[in-house]
């Protein structure tokens, strides 16, 4: 297992992005998706207009706003379970920290496109995009709850600046769309049990279609300045950490805002 993990590290080093297939099983997946659901239907409800003319992801889900604390801590637990944590030490071994969780679906409009960015286009400018992606480590981890078109990413470009077609689609310049295809973008199929490890700072876009149910999870290198971005009701208060069994993400962020 630690040559198959190496492999790995590898693969996000060089290439930004790695795959696992059939990674949980049928119980895991069940399980996670009961909750999720909940929180989905209940985010729908209370956000029926945007849901209807433009959503195509929410966030918060550890939150205490949809979800009892029953099932929240079913969910840190997920995130924090033996199986993430070997994959999340494997690519960040300094401190990871949780920051965020976010869930990805189809938009009810059938014409709304998906469309290329770098997680960090929405914090910065050009010159700042260039330092973030050199400087800061952002993991996506992807687990979908039925089986979906996946995502498209563009490999290497967690490292590297977008070339001329990447920037003109991504920034929609010279009467590109960011909705256009990229000839080096890399479609990845996702089947419900695979687990998608990703660099948010990459070029990549969420593919529409079939049954999209998405829950990803974010971490970051302690050493990255993102405290700022981690909401306090999405962590776990103390009662609930005695009930996690590796709640080390959630105790990093922890020391973290209380020093910041």
């Amino acid at each position: 297992m630690a040559d198959d993990l190496s492999q790995l590290q590898r693969d996000y080093e060089q290439q930004g992005y790695f795959v696992i297939r059939d990674y949980f099983d049928a119980d895991e997946i069940s399980s996670l998706r009961a909750v999720v659901l909940k929180f989905h239907q209940l985010w729908q409800q209370d956000n029926a207009k945007f849901y209807q003319e433009e959503a195509f992801n929410s966030s918060l889900i550890t939150g205490s706003q949809y979800l009892a604390s029953p099932d929240r801590v079913k969910l840190f637990n997920f995130i924090s379970s033996k199986k993430v944590m070997k994959i999340v030490d494997t690519v960040i071994a300094n401190n990871p920290a949780f920051m965020n969780t976010q869930l990805f679906f189809n938009p009810v409009n059938p014409k709304q496109k998906d469309f290329w960015h770098r997680d960090c286009q929405y914090d910065h400018d050009v010159e700042g995009q260039k330092l973030a992606i050199q400087e800061t480590q952002v993991l996506h981890l992807r687990v979908p709850l039925f089986d979906e078109l996946g995502m498209e990413l563009v490999p290497g470009t967690h490292k590297r600046w977008d070339n001329e077609e990447e920037f003109n689609v991504r920034e929609e310049e010279k009467g590109r769309l960011s909705s256009d295809d990229l000839s080096t973008g890399k479609k990845i199929n996702l089947a419900a049990g695979d687990l998608l490890v990703f660099s948010a700072d990459m070029i990549h876009r969420g593919l529409y279609g079939m049954d999209r149910l998405a829950l990803d999870i974010l971490v970051f290198d302690s050493a990255g300045d993102f405290v700022d971005y981690v909401d306090d009701d999405c962590l776990p208060d103390k009662v609930m950490l005695a009930e996690i069994i590796d709640p080390r993400l959630f105790l990093n962020i922890m020391k973290l805002k209380a020093v910041g």
